[in-house]
């Protein structure tokens, strides 16, 4: 926890005083919205401080909702701590609780079960789920790891599932990458749209191979040089 609270003074101090609007609120105090001392058309940029359920437009700082959720309307740039943390706009920093969410973009570090990125991903989620719809640039460590844009960078969980073209790694029981994947797999089943790179596993799969496959299974959609092999496949 101290570690935490460290990184979190950290983290506000540097933005808060970079990012103060003239209408942007130092501290916000709520029960549940709309019993919150402010409104939750106004911003904060300081500290926000709740018991179930916070709202409020743009926030910068620190934000902690005790037994509910933090809710931004627009952007968030700092800490956020709740069982819920709920940003529509974009967010940079971190976000620790059961259910993280941001809408457009997120740069920094997401921590609970569930973390969902509906827009693009700059950073790290580690969670039970991990969810980006967007560009990943990054690392998405947790049992079920999704994304449908671009990714670079390192899936690791039970099940990775990537979309879109994946550049990197992908460590797991099932990886499943729709697209091209330039880089490596290794897991108990592999399958890749295109692999450029190294699947390693007992069923390996893909429709056209520039690489190595090693496993118990490998096929190589393409069959240059051949289209099935055990224990070893290639085609450079």
């Amino acid at each position: 926890m101290s570690r935490k609270l460290i990184l979190s003074a950290l983290i506000v101090l540097s933005l808060v005083g970079m990012a103060m609007a003239e209408d942007a609120k130092p501290l916000q105090l709520a029960l549940f919205n709309p019993v919150q001392m402010v409104p939750e058309t106004k911003s904060i940029a300081g500290v926000s401080l709740g018991l179930i359920y916070t709202v409020n437009k743009d926030v910068t700082g620190f934000s902690l909702t005790i037994l509910g959720v933090n809710r931004a309307t627009g952007d968030v740039k700092g800490v956020e701590w709740g069982l819920g943390n709920w940003v529509d706009g974009l967010c940079y920093g971190w976000q620790d609780g059961f259910l993280n969410r941001v809408g457009t973009r997120f740069v920094g570090f997401q921590d609970g079960l569930v973390n969902i990125t509906q827009g693009d991903l700059t950073g790290v989620q580690l969670g039970a789920v991990n969810w980006t719809d967007g560009f990943v640039h990054g690392t998405q460590m947790g049992i079920f790891n999704y994304s449908v844009g671009r990714f670079i960078g390192f899936q690791g969980g039970l099940v990775n599932v990537a979309k879109g073209e994946f550049s990197g790694a992908a460590l797991g029981i099932v990886n499943y990458a729709e697209g091209p994947v330039k880089g490596f797999q290794g897991g108990i089943v592999n399958s890749a749209g295109e692999m450029h790179g190294f699947q390693l596993g007992l069923v390996n799969y893909t429709k056209s191979l520039d690489g190595l496959q090693i496993g118990l299974c490998n096929y190589n959609g393409n069959k240059k040089p051949m289209e099935f092999m055990v224990l070893v496949n290639w085609s450079f």
